[in-house]
């Protein structure tokens, strides 16, 4: 039965193949990003800013009223702004919290709306190996991913009787093309990951697949790397 996904951030990268991947699977899926733009097979796509509460709240609905309750709501949408915290400007901070963690949490809130009269869905985050790993200029980037687990962990517990799972995938180190000019810095990378080469963004799709499947009903709080082993323990 074909279930409706939206999926944020969903112009590129890990979001677009966490588009394909639903479409591919028959689901009606609706992309939301800043550009308005989504892959092709999406139902329908929207223009986003995460950062504003109203704006998550006015698409939503409009998503709701074409194309049904939501079954499936990936976060994926966020930013980065890198530099060393002692030259970190207030707005460098500020920009990245607001899309990574605020944003977050407007569209959790948002899809439990939906999800909670209908006492079934699924949502995963979209965070990062960087909080757990340690990643030198990233202190905003990090403090927002991190804090993406604990809003995770909350809602699982707060939603769990009404039958909803709320689940975080954590990349590691991943083909996309923030990496792809990397160079030499990709060969080094890769030379600290066990399984000695970069992720694709078709395997952290295939997770936020698993994630949101039946198959998985039994698994919410939880936060899954898929990051060759590159921070195992986590």
């Amino acid at each position: 039965m074909s279930r409706h996904v939206i999926v944020t951030g969903a112009s590129r990268g890990i979001g677009a193949d966490i588009a394909r991947r639903f479409i591919a699977a028959g689901d009606l899926v609706t992309g939301w990003s800043r550009a308005g733009t989504a892959p092709e097979g999406c139902a329908s796509s929207a223009a986003v800013d995460v950062s504003d509460s109203e704006a998550v709240t006015r698409a939503l609905k409009e998503a709701v009223a074409a194309h049904g309750p939501v079954d499936v709501f990936v976060i994926n949408a966020g930013i980065t702004r890198d530099g060393l915290a002692l030259r970190m400007s207030d707005e460098q901070w500020r920009e990245v919290l607001s899309t990574n963690l605020d944003g977050a949490f407007y569209c959790a809130r948002a899809a439990l709306s939906s999800m909670v009269r209908q006492r079934s869905g699924r949502i995963v985050m979209i965070s990062s190996i960087s909080p757990f790993y340690g990643v030198p200029g990233q202190a905003n980037y990090a403090a927002a991913k991190a804090g993406m687990v604990g809003l995770a962990r909350s809602l699982a517990r707060e939603v769990a009787s009404r039958g909803i799972t709320i689940n975080v995938v954590a990349p590691g180190f991943i083909e996309t093309d923030m990496t792809a000019d990397l160079g030499s810095t990709s060969d080094q990378m890769n030379a600290l990951i066990p399984l000695g080469r970069t992720g694709t963004t078709a395997e952290v799709a295939a997770t936020v697949e698993f994630l949101s499947s039946p198959d998985a009903g039994y698994i919410t709080g939880q936060v899954l790397a898929v990051d060759g082993g590159l921070a195992m323990g986590l």
